[in-house]
């Protein structure tokens, strides 16, 4: 018999997994996401990706601010479900809606758990080197992350891999993870492994006051900073003169020089130990381009220092 389900998520990182989920024949019986927020020039409410999604398929959409109290409780348990299926959804799950359903909640989690719990998983692996990372389904205890592991996704990260090239596949790969567990839950076979206390990490938020790029740092710690900060918030420079740029897409250069000076006519960028070649930049309020695109314009000779 399929699983009817609550689905409990809210950006497009979450959307497959509802996709696959439906397409599997499960039953959602409703979806809570986050309410709509103004943007764009006319600041107009906009619908999270989760609910236009879940609009799409007829489905029952919510948008409680809080799940703390007897009456969230109470209308959770009314949509009868065998379980609730949680992707980036956005609020804490208080320990009585973990309870509220017979089989429990699972969480779909961008890491290997116990590495990188908390809120930036995907930035912070490629920010910390990591040659891999991947994808869990948890289920859900008090505390952050903390829960058992049921299954879980190897992802090795490529030398030039952003933050959003990995966004996107780990959603997909987490997509899969989760319908087969639901599969395995569904069959009542789905093992749970207690997390090891040992390997323990915190993916904190992004804090906007980490995004410049540091040139005095080895040009693996500054192409790893980019690439985790791609495409948003964004590591930034500034040019000589003043004006932040971004640098959305960089590669190991080559040569040397003075932290932040301009080596060739490629965007290559000493750095203290080696350089970066910077392939794609944005100014602010523009769309992304190629680094080449840039240059045409911004006239950056070789010896200009960027800060």
């Amino acid at each position: 018999m399929p699983l009817r389900l609550i689905f409990m998520g809210t950006p497009d990182f979450a959307v497959p997994t509802l996709v696959e989920i439906v397409g599997r024949g499960h039953e959602v019986a409703a979806v809570y996401t986050r309410a709509p927020k103004p943007a764009g020039r006319g600041m107009e409410l906009q619908p999270s990706p989760v609910e236009r999604e879940a609009r799409r398929f007829g489905i029952p959409v919510l948008t409680p601010k809080s799940l703390r109290g007897a009456e969230a409780v109470a209308d959770f348990r009314a949509h009868k479900a065998d379980a609730a299926v949680v992707v980036a959804y956005g609020l804490i799950l208080p320990v009585p809606i973990l309870e509220a359903v017979p089989l429990g909640c699972f969480n779909l989690h961008a890491s290997l758990l116990p590495r990188w719990r908390g809120a930036a998983p995907i930035n912070r692996a490629i920010m910390a080197g990591d040659a891999e990372t991947g994808v869990c389904v948890m289920k859900m205890a008090e505390g952050l992350d903390t829960g058992p592991v049921a299954m879980a996704e190897h992802v090795p990260i490529g030398a030039d891999m952003t933050a959003g090239d990995l966004h996107d596949v780990l959603a997909r790969c987490g997509a899969d993870l989760m319908v087969r567990a639901l599969d395995m839950l569904e069959r009542g076979s789905l093992q749970l492994t207690p997390q090891p206390d040992e390997g323990v990490t915190y993916a904190a938020k992004i804090d906007k006051n980490e995004t410049r790029i540091d040139w005095a740092r080895p040009w693996k710690a500054v192409h790893d900073h980019c690439g985790g900060l791609s495409p948003f918030p964004g590591a930034w420079f500034e040019l000589p003169g003043g004006g932040r740029i971004k640098a959305l897409r960089t590669t190991r250069g080559e040569g040397s020089g003075a932290p932040g000076t301009v080596l060739d006519d490629r965007l290559t960028v000493a750095c203290r130990e080696g350089a970066v070649r910077i392939t794609q930049v944005q100014r602010a309020g523009k769309q992304p381009m190629k680094a080449e695109e840039f240059l045409r314009g911004a006239r950056l000779v070789p010896g200009t220092r960027l800060s």
